[in-house]
């Protein structure tokens, strides 16, 4: 049976000894966030995603969910767990105290989130789309929609979604059909159906919240007449009490690859009442408030199912007695050794760590960002840190997804046959781990989105902001010994990536393929930079905590020894990723499409 404790030791090195979060005291969100407040949310989070979610993981991806006539039944045991959930005030962790949240640093919720999504994703996706939708009302809705619909998403009460693919369009919004007739009270009736939406329908809570793009009669075409709207489940009334059901219905669940304790579900709105969030044909603007947050949370996805593969993973190494060690026997009083001492096996496994704490850091640093952005009383460090967070939101939901699966298939491939072996529990996490590089926009869009938006916005200045704080970390410690293991072959990695960049930036206009060709390998090698940096910053950070005789020993010293590894066996994938930017899209290109 697999297991899975949460790593709240590696985020409290991270929140409190890397980041440092006590420097932004002033900063609204952390004032009641002291380190011991951070503990015991962390410490709280652990036990109810280790001892109630975890547990329904395997039995609820093997029961599934339930569909009849439109009602969608979770699996066993997890209208319990989500009434344990909502109780503890999981929901609002980071929301807005005007509306009910507690308020704490968004860093947290991340960290919650990735516990969630380890133990149990299925589970996780509930809740998962709520917050996102809650920001979108938060930002562009009107007063009265945000005292009518955010009070109860922000305890949990009511759950929300995202409806935007339909049966001819996916990526391609332009392509959208669903329509929304205006009325004379001001409302709109919505007519269309919308496919893959996750926690469409459902028995966890009373009411669901869903977000619908939609084109008003008459709109412009494409995404220029996309307007966004508000469509409750069941409607509410002026008291704040449910009434009628709204006309949308669930005429399907889909048979899925993995996550099969979510209902991924086909909707249809039939004249069904919606209510306008902000102007019309401005839909996509107030979408992307909630795709982005929705983009990271795919990203610590990816992070999560990594982590708990591995750890399942190591546990199977260390028990399973194969082979002899290449350099004599390391169990010489058993048959044959413990699989961990075999090379490839800790390949395997090295890697994985690498990628995991690596990925952590980045991901933490992202929240600290998204803090910065919202509540920091500089206008100009705000847009700073919006600048960043932009440019790092396709990177991270990109690397991290891909990654989370290659961890996946890693971690089963140290069961060897008995990975492939659903007991194990370790063929669910690959099969889960799967769709994260698909949904939320696929990678590639992902990359696209990187090289033809966020290099070139705003002149190139925060991908510029992005390169001088690499390079002013690798100017500040030049001249320590310790750390130049690490920054030589940093400066070395940034250098590949600021040619790469130059090169797209030169050879992208002249042949739009070129970009398109490229970015994959680009993003990719920004990924490995940005995570050079985090990890040799890392290291500085715990060779200062060891000399000053501070902290874990054990746990600085691994730390240690994992970026160590990094540095030698992922960073020089910068070389290759460089190689194949420059390649350009000829070679992509060449063939006809008739000889595929």
């Amino acid at each position: 049976m697999p297991r899975y404790n949460a790593p709240v030791e590696d985020m409290k090195f991270l929140m409190h000894d890397y980041l440092n979060l006590q420097q932004y005291s002033t900063l609204p969100c952390f004032q009641e966030a002291t380190p011991d407040m951070i503990d015991a949310i962390l410490e709280e989070a652990a036990k109810l995603t280790e001892n109630v979610f975890f547990p329904l993981n395997q039995s609820g991806d093997q029961e599934g969910c339930s569909w009849d006539d439109g009602v969608v039944t979770t699996p066993k045991g997890f209208r319990e767990a989500y009434a344990q959930y909502v109780e503890g005030g999981w929901q609002g962790l980071t929301g807005t105290p005007e509306y009910g949240g507690q308020g704490m640093p968004q860093i947290l919720g991340l960290a919650l989130s990735e516990m969630m999504v380890a133990s149990n994703w299925g589970f996780a996706m509930y809740s998962g789309l709520t917050k996102g939708a809650t920001e979108s009302i938060l930002h562009w809705g009107s007063d009265e929609q945000k005292a009518t619909y955010l009070p109860k998403m922000m305890t949990g009460e009511w759950s929300a979604t995202m409806n935007l693919t339909e049966p001819h369009c996916g990526t391609d919004l332009g392509m959208l059909r669903t329509k929304a007739e205006p009325q004379a009270d001001g409302t709109y009736k919505i007519s269309g159906t919308k496919i893959f939406i996750s926690a469409g329908e459902h028995d966890l809570t009373e009411n669901i919240i869903h977000l619908v793009l939609a084109r008003v009669v008459g709109a412009p075409e494409g995404t220029k007449g996309i307007s966004l709207f508000i469509v409750p489940k069941v409607m509410v009334n002026e008291d704040g009490s449910l009434g009628e059901q709204n006309g949308v219905s669930c005429g399907s669940i889909e048979h899925k690859m993995g996550i099969h304790s979510n209902a991924t579900c086909v909707l249809n709105y039939d004249g069904a009442t919606g209510y306008l969030i902000g102007e019309e044909n401005k839909g996509m603007r107030a979408m992307f408030t909630m795709m982005n947050e929705a983009r990271l949370g795919v990203g610590l996805q990816g992070l999560a199912i990594a982590e708990v593969s591995q750890q399942n993973a190591v546990d199977y190494a260390k028990d399973r007695i194969q082979g002899r060690s290449l350099t004599g026997p390391k169990n010489p009083e058993g048959k044959a050794d413990p699989i961990i001492v075999h090379p490839d096996v800790r390949r395997m496994l090295m890697t994985n760590r690498a990628f995991i704490e690596g990925a952590r850091a980045y991901a933490m640093w992202t929240g600290v960002q998204l803090d910065m952005a919202i509540h920091h009383p500089d206008e100009k460090v705000r847009e700073q840190a919006e600048d960043m967070l932009a440019l790092m939101t396709p990177v991270i939901k990109s690397y991290m997804t891909d990654q989370g699966v290659e961890a996946a298939s890693r971690a089963l491939q140290c069961y060897g046959g008995h990975g492939y072996i659903q007991e194990w529990g370790m063929e669910q996490y690959l099969r889960d781990s799967r769709i994260a590089p698909i949904y939320e926009g696929t990678n590639g869009v992902q990359a696209m989105d990187l090289v033809g938006r966020k290099l070139p916005a705003k002149g190139g200045e925060p991908v510029k902001a992005y390169f001088a704080m690499i390079h002013s970390f690798i100017e500040e410690n030049k001249g320590n010994a310790e750390l130049e293991k690490y920054l030589a072959p940093l400066e070395k990695a940034l250098g590949r990536q600021q040619a790469a960049t130059m090169w797209l930036m030169q050879n992208g206009m002249a042949n739009p393929d070129n970009a398109g060709a490229s970015a994959h390998y680009y993003l990719n090698l920004m990924a490995l930079v940005t995570m050079g940096y985090f990890w040799a910053d890392m290291a500085k950070k715990a060779q200062e905590m060891l000399a000053a005789g501070e902290g874990n020993e054990a746990f600085l010293k691994n730390k240690i020894v994992t970026a160590d590894f990094f540095f030698t066996h992922m960073l020089p994938e910068t070389a290759a990723l460089r190689a194949k930017v420059e390649a350009g899209a000829e070679p992509v290109m060449a063939l006809d499409a008739e000889a595929f």
